[in-house]
């Protein structure tokens, strides 16, 4: 038993290290406003938001670098996922197994990864190990080593990874709608890439991508726990300092997506249709976002009260779920909802879906559903602080959209503030009933293909 017992101890004291580290992070949701932020800058110009939490002894980091997937060169999609993958295998005079076997010692959390308008980076460690992760931090920005050997793996695992992803249902039909809305864009294309194209990745093009992308002012940071701002200053310069002062220059342009009444049929030999529909939407920035993100929660963006849910589900018991949300990027907005149904009743439930996309373009909401969805909308909100990760996120994100540091605290009023003649002017303007790109994967009863 003693034997026993001391063959996994070192495993079993491990676990308890993670656990409490979990834990440590779990904070009660306060009210919004009570979050207080600090803009933290170093002595050569590098900026933080910090978010002081000396409750427990642990620091969590979260970074992002403007552009992201929708910059890999054509040919090569699938780039920006493989640096974030290979990034934490091997930096400086540590190799893959040396690097990872430090990080696990000391409990420490870091990873990366890639979205079409970002590039992202994630710390966790406790106090007591900061400095060592810091410098881990710094050497997987500044001195990847992108070892052959580490990165075939990575592409190996990526690769696996695409071949599960291309028989899937669900990814077919997203990355068809995609497709379809920007043929001519790089939002059309795959932000994890190929299986064409990820084999095409060359060690260079890994390098050349750190010198060009990772860079101080494409830089953004939000940091919560247990650390000063003066101590956030010093680790701002020797964590970034390195980093070269600008990233290669770029563009990538605004784009309307392609609306126009088609039905896209992909047969697959599955029970189940895949309903994936959408049309163009609205970016962060736009002054109606507020106002379309209220009527979208009605729509279907409010789960179990929302009307796809009630009309799908509960009515009919048509699927499981039915669902809509607007997907705001850089460049372009969209408005995309779906579903998943039995192939015998696909025709029904794209039916029933168009028709309350169609009910609430020209009838919107009404007073009692504005009055519900704000009430829910801005008591959630501080749901929303409930870790320290979760709040590095939000920091990160507010910044990354440049809504300003005081953002939490207007939120609510923002959302208050939207009149029912806003929501149902931009749900008129914005809910096009006749042009609905629609996408079903499977072998769906009742649902054509329309040219």
């Amino acid at each position: 038993m003693m034997r026993i017992f001391g063959s996994h101890f070192p495993v079993l004291r491990l676990a308890m290290v993670f656990t409490g580290l979990l834990l440590a992070g779990l904070m009660p949701a306060a009210p919004a406003g009570a979050i207080e932020i600090k803009q933290v800058k170093s002595p050569s110009g590098l900026a933080a938001w910090l978010v002081e939490d000396h409750t427990n002894p642990i620091i969590t980091m979260k970074i992002a670098f403007r552009g992201g997937s929708a910059l890999d060169p054509a040919g090569k999609e699938g780039l920006a996922n493989l640096v974030a993958s290979t990034l934490d295998e091997g930096a400086g005079d540590l190799d893959s197994q040396a690097f990872q076997r430090k990080l696990e010692d000391l409990s420490i959390s870091l990873r990366f990864g890639s979205g079409r308008d970002e590039f992202t980076g994630s710390l966790r460690t406790l106090t007591a190990n900061r400095d060592e992760a810091f410098r881990l931090f710094r050497l997987a920005l500044t001195a990847p080593r992108f070892d052959s050997k580490a990165v075939e793996r990575v592409r190996r695992q990526i690769l696996s990874g695409l071949r599960r992803s291309a028989e899937n249902p669900r990814d077919i039909a997203g990355r068809a709608l995609m497709k379809r809305f920007f043929p001519n864009h790089p939002y059309g294309r795959p932000s994890d890439g190929s299986l064409e194209t990820v084999p095409l990745i060359k060690l260079a093009d890994l390098r050349l991508f750190a010198l060009q992308r990772i860079a101080r002012d494409n830089l953004v940071v939000g940091l919560v726990g247990d650390i000063t701002a003066d101590e956030t200053a010093r680790m701002l310069d020797s964590v970034f300092g390195g980093l070269p002062k600008n990233a290669a220059p770029w563009t990538l342009p605004d784009i309307q997506p392609v609306s126009e009444n088609r039905t896209i049929v992909i047969d697959k030999p599955v029970p189940q249709s895949i309903i994936r529909f959408g049309q163009g939407g609205i970016k962060r920035s736009h002054p109606d976002f507020f106002a379309a993100y209220i009527m979208n929660y009605v729509l279907g963006g409010g789960g179990f009260e929302s009307r796809l849910y009630e009309e799908v589900r509960e009515k009919r018991g048509l699927a499981y779920s039915a669902w809509s949300y607007l997907s705001p990027m850089n460049s372009a907005g969209l408005v995309l909802g779906g579903a998943g149904t039995a192939n015998e009743r696909a025709g029904e439930t794209v039916n029933v879906l168009r028709q309350e996309w169609r009910r609430m373009a020209e009838h919107g909401l009404t007073a009692t559903e504005l009055r519900d969805a704000k009430t829910y909308l801005t008591g959630s909100y501080p749901l929303r602080f409930t870790s320290s990760r979760r709040i590095a996120s939000i920091l990160t994100g507010i910044q990354l959209e440049r809504l300003g540091i005081d953002y939490i605290k207007k939120r609510n009023g923002l959302i208050t503030a939207v009149s029912h003649g806003d929501v149902n002017r931009v749900a008129k303007k914005l809910l096009k009933p006749d042009a609905i790109t629609l996408v079903v994967v499977g072998k769906p009863k009742d649902v054509h293909p329309q040219p």
